[in-house]
């Protein structure tokens, strides 16, 4: 950001996260957006992410599958094909050519899946089971999502001991082809209910193996992909995203405040880059609700940086930024339609509105590269 006025304001100054010199502390959170054609990045893609890049800006992939079973959405990206490698290689250079650094999400989504057609409708899904060959999505537990927000899943299958291990390779290869794809880093998905969020949270870990149980039994299979990507492309190239408080599909925990800190004492010991946290306010997706809860103490536990997500706006994260609450602060909604929304922060412009319809559209264009900028001559 140019303005000399700039430093004025909390979210615009700059931030040294690692060897990286960010200019600003607005982050483009990461967005499904359901217009990778097959799970195959699309050339659309490389405008999309143009678009919401500046000199010095972070930017974080939408969630990006590492194997085929690790796939719940339709027309999600992946990256655990040579193909879908060499899809990502001009979308991340277009990234680069305007300035931005780029972090891959890698995700896998477990029992948030389907084999047999039965498919959710909260989002924008066709009548393709997910799932190779017919079989039942992995997950901790053999327990179903249950959840209001959704449609029925497909029951998933417990990962046998012996297997986890292959799942956590999955992610120390796209972790791996992330960094050939030519992304500056990678961001385990941790949140929101996916794989990784069902050994976390005790409502649906149920395991008796040294995966479930207790609270460090719990953390073991979210550490040791931390791990294996660390020990991959190194510490100073990953983040992971947390959602402790939150309940999305069903994941739950009975005492999130020790989770969250747990983890926060536990990532030190990596030495990871950041971690990327969703506000406790935040439980149910979209939607603000007043809690006892912060992550004030995780704030205070961690020792990287410290990304925060949950419905924030221009006031909430200058305040979140000069008290301290956090680093940076990663924009999902407002910076999906507005490509701009740095500079709007930075003249305190009018914000375009959202159109939730259209989120999850195939469309290339509409919902997608479509939202207007600021004309020049504000």
């Amino acid at each position: 950001m140019s303005n000399d006025g700039a430093n004025t304001i909390p979210l615009l100054t700059p931030h040294k996260m690692g060897r990286f010199d960010l200019s600003h502390r607005v982050v483009l959170a990461p967005l499904t957006r359901q217009r990778s054609y097959g799970n195959v990045p699309q050339p659309h893609a490389i405008l999309y992410y143009q678009q919401r890049t500046t000199k010095g800006g972070l930017l974080i992939s939408e969630a990006t599958g590492v194997s085929d079973t690790a796939q719940g959405y339709k027309d999600t990206p992946g990256i655990w094909t040579k193909e879908q490698v060499e899809a990502w290689k001009p979308i991340v250079d277009g990234v680069h050519a305007k300035g931005g650094i780029f972090f891959c999400q890698i995700w896998h989504v477990g029992r948030v899946s389907n084999s047999n057609g039965i498919i959710p409708t909260n989002v924008s899904y066709s009548d393709e089971a997910f799932q190779p060959n017919g079989q039942a999505p992995v997950s901790s537990t053999d327990k179903p999502v249950n959840s209001v927000h959704v449609a029925k899943f497909t029951p998933p299958r417990r990962l046998e001991t012996d297997e986890i291990p292959l799942v956590i390779n999955d992610f120390r290869v796209a972790a791996r082809n992330a960094i050939e794809a030519g992304f500056d880093g990678v961001e385990i998905h941790g949140a929101h209910g996916y794989l990784i969020g069902q050994f976390l949270k005790d409502k649906v870990n149920d395991r008796t193996d040294k995966y479930g149980g207790c609270l460090e039994n719990r953390c073991r299979f979210a550490l040791e992909i931390v791990e294996a990507v660390v020990d991959e492309i190194g510490a100073d190239k990953v983040g992971i995203r947390l959602s402790p408080f939150a309940n999305y599909s069903g994941a739950a925990d009975s005492n999130p405040q020790a989770l969250a800190l747990y983890m926060a004492h536990a990532l030190n010991k990596f030495g990871i880059l950041y971690c990327h946290v969703v506000e406790p306010r935040t439980v149910k997706l979209g939607e603000k609700f007043e809690t006892a809860y912060s992550l004030g103490p995780m704030r205070d536990a961690f020792k990287g940086t410290l990304i925060v997500a949950g419905s924030y706006n221009r006031e909430d994260g200058n305040n979140a930024i000069s008290s301290a609450y956090a680093d940076l602060i990663a924009y999902g909604r407002l910076f999906l339609s507005n490509p701009d929304l740095p500079r709007r922060f930075q003249v305190d412009a009018s914000l375009n509105k959202y159109n939730c319809e259209t989120f999850y559209i195939p469309d290339p264009v509409i919902g997608y590269t479509d939202y207007p900028f600021l004309s020049s001559d504000i």
